[in-house]
């Protein structure tokens, strides 16, 4: 196996990645090898289920370093994403002050200390005492709103934040930092110029095969072609939301656990909530379509 140390090429990536059942290919090994190098973050965009999320986990478990996790969404605020005040031990130590008789002596610092820091993702990162720097994952980094960004600039720049009642807490081993956008919105300039930037496409049929039998073991060689190249019809239909990765390997499972050799159309049927995951686009898809695309794709295969 690939030393968590020695992840000094693309091709020890790639390797080192298919250990841990992630099918990367090599521009993608290179992106991940350059944000190592140069310490700098990396952006991956793509469609929800091309496996974002997925590489700063295997990233982590090929270096055997912690995951500090970061899910951004609609609101997000410092005191969820950096850290927040801990208000009821602090209201405790002004008690114990009160019965000491100390509380007109007191400071600011007897109750804005380190030790009344609430460290959440951002903060755990910077301040992580492991041997081996942490993998910081900010997913989905377009759901955030613009003020956010603007506070992230800091930490990508700099590696440190600033919390006023004590000063800059700096980071002594940098978090490798992967951040990860669906393009629900533009990521601003000034973020994007931080990083190392990275599109993740859907993979070709035969990647994606590829990608099935390694995340799926024991399954039939024909029931993976055939659910690759359904999925892949799907993906140029017009759908309320395209199958991602992620929905071949449920479905290639689901299959499997019902004991499937091989896709049939009422299999396909009675298993379309697995891959598809709008009603209108289960009730678009049922029936005679989906005996029309998997007439489709037994023809391909065949010529």
């Amino acid at each position: 196996m690939t030393s968590p140390a020695n992840l000094d090429s693309t091709d020890e990536i790639v390797a080192a990645f298919r250990e841990h059942g992630y099918i990367a290919d090599r521009s993608l090994a290179t992106a991940v090898f350059l944000g190592l190098r140069l310490g700098r973050p990396l952006l991956l965009e793509g469609e929800a289920g091309v496996g974002k999320t997925e590489l700063a986990k295997v990233l982590a478990a090929s270096l055997e370093a912690p995951l500090i996790r970061l899910q951004c969404y609609e609101g997000l605020d410092v005191n969820t994403a950096v850290y927040e005040w801990n208000y009821p031990r602090q209201m405790l130590e002004i008690r114990l002050l009160e019965a000491r008789g100390a509380i007109a002596e007191a400071t600011a610092h007897d109750i804005f200390g380190p030790e009344f820091l609430i460290k959440r993702p951002l903060l755990q990162a910077l301040e992580s005492n492991d041997d081996t720097a942490p993998v910081l994952l900010i997913d989905e980094i377009d759901r955030a709103d613009e003020e956010f960004e603007a506070y992230l600039l800091e930490i990508l720049s700099d590696f440190q934040v600033t919390v006023p009642e004590i000063g800059t807490i700096r980071a002594e081993r940098p978090p490798r930092v992967i951040l990860t956008s669906n393009r629900t919105r533009e990521v601003h300039d000034a973020l994007k110029r931080r990083c190392l930037y990275h599109w993740i496409d859907f993979p070709s049929a035969a990647k994606e095969h590829e990608i099935v039998l390694t995340r799926v073991p024991g399954a039939p060689a024909q029931l993976a072609r055939q659910v690759v190249d359904f999925v892949h019809r799907l993906r140029r239909a017009e759908l309320t939301k395209v199958p991602g990765i992620a929905e071949t390997l449920d479905w290639a499972a689901a299959l499997m656990a019902l004991g499937a050799a091989e896709l049939t159309p009422e299999l396909v049927d009675e298993t379309l909530g697995v891959v598809l995951k709008y009603e209108e686009d289960v009730r678009q898809v049922r029936g005679q379509t989906a005996r029309s695309y998997l007439a489709e794709t037994a023809a391909a295969a065949g010529s």
